[in-house]
């Protein structure tokens, strides 16, 4: 009698993420594996990770495809053999049916719009690969008609082929989706006179530096806000998740501890994390858990933004392009080198005079001579 197979469903890989994406497979139909092998890499948020197996065996079937976004707790792999210990689903017969369905015009999910397509229009989208959703009807009682797709076609056709969000780019999407529907987001704008600065100071460093002074000053900002809960944590350490731009979109890496480094400790973090960056080599754990974020844009260009935050966070500081501008000082004008800063903070649970203090301490660090 043959063994029952056993699927082994994709893990939970942490952070409440629902799904992955799967980029390669390491095994292959009828490949004996043991436990600890790696079966595939999938990329969650925003990192690479390997997926180890979870017991001897041989792999009867792959249930997933490469590019394919698979949810936690969907069939990965189907085992036969290898140890009994194995806690995956055993796998039963799956009735196939034979029956026809036919088809009326159905509403096709146009929220509030009461849209309508025959299964022949249906067919004709899905061919030339419309979305039936973004297409206005014009036939009798809010149908879609064949005219109306192929309208949507040659628009599709003049503004080229649709690019699916996926990795990086699609992380980025539902995150600031999530920050825009949930956040309530205030920003404070201000320059910092830099003019003393020594030669040869590191904007970053100095960023940091400034950052922990904020945080130290009024540590309302150095938070996350549990909006279930309607609570606030706030945090010991300052892990500042840092923005980084890069042509698969946007990366936030974690500089943990960063009160506690020198200047030169922090130069060297900040020079690995944009090395792990460009090799996409980041860990899920160095994507995880920054208590306040930090976006130096201003080398790319801009003076002003208002960045979003991503939740739990509570603020972002950004620092934008430096240049020169005229100041009073002592009631006469003066040219002096300013960097111009943005602060965007969640006002559910920061306040405007708290936000205030942050910026002012950020301020009068990054003036300080030394």
């Amino acid at each position: 009698m043959n063994e029952p197979a056993k699927i082994f469903t994709l893990p939970d890989l942490g952070e409440g993420l629902a799904e992955a994406e799967l980029l390669s497979w390491h095994v292959g139909q009828g490949d004996h594996v043991v436990e600890g092998q790696p079966l595939a890499s999938v990329e969650t948020d925003k990192a690479v990770v390997e997926v180890p197996s979870p017991r001897a065996g041989e792999i009867a079937r792959l249930c997933a495809q490469v590019g394919e976004r698979v949810h936690v707790g969907a069939p990965l792999v189907e085992f036969v053999g290898g140890a009994s210990a194995d806690t995956g689903t055993v796998v039963g017969a799956v009735a196939v049916g034979s029956a026809v369905l036919h088809e009326a015009a159905q509403a096709v999910g146009r929220s509030g719009a009461g849209v309508r397509a025959t299964p022949a229009v249906r067919a004709i989208a899905k061919r030339l690969g419309v979305d039936l959703g973004s297409v206005t009807p014009s036939g009798s009682n809010d149908t879609i008609t064949k005219a109306d797709v192929e309208r949507v076609a040659r628009i599709y056709a003049e503004t080229g082929p649709l690019e699916p969000l996926t990795g990086t780019r699609r992380a980025m999407a539902v995150n600031m989706a999530k920050t825009q529907a949930e956040v309530a987001t205030a920003a404070l704008l201000d320059d910092a006179d830099i003019h003393a600065w020594p030669a040869g100071s590191d904007p970053m460093t100095r960023l940091l530096r400034a950052l922990v002074a904020g945080c130290r000053a009024e540590p309302a900002l150095n938070a996350w806000f549990d909006s279930e809960d309607m609570g606030r944590r706030l945090l010991k350490n300052i892990d500042v998740g840092i923005a980084v731009d890069s042509p698969e979109g946007l990366f936030v890496p974690v500089l943990r501890d960063v009160g506690g480094q020198s200047a030169g400790e922090l130069r060297a973090a900040v020079d690995a994390l944009m090395a792990a960056v460009r090799g996409r080599s980041l860990k899920p754990e160095q994507l995880r858990g920054a208590s306040i974020m930090l976006s130096n844009f201003g080398p790319l260009g801009g003076r002003y933004a208002v960045p979003l935050l991503v939740p739990p966070v509570v603020a972002i500081l950004g620092a934008g392009r430096a240049g020169d501008a005229v100041l009073a000082i002592d009631g006469r004008p003066v040219v002096r080198r300013v960097l111009p800063l943005s602060l965007s903070f969640d006002h559910r649970v920061v306040t405007g005079g708290e936000a205030a203090r942050f910026l002012m301490a950020v301020k009068a660090d990054l003036e300080r001579a030394d």
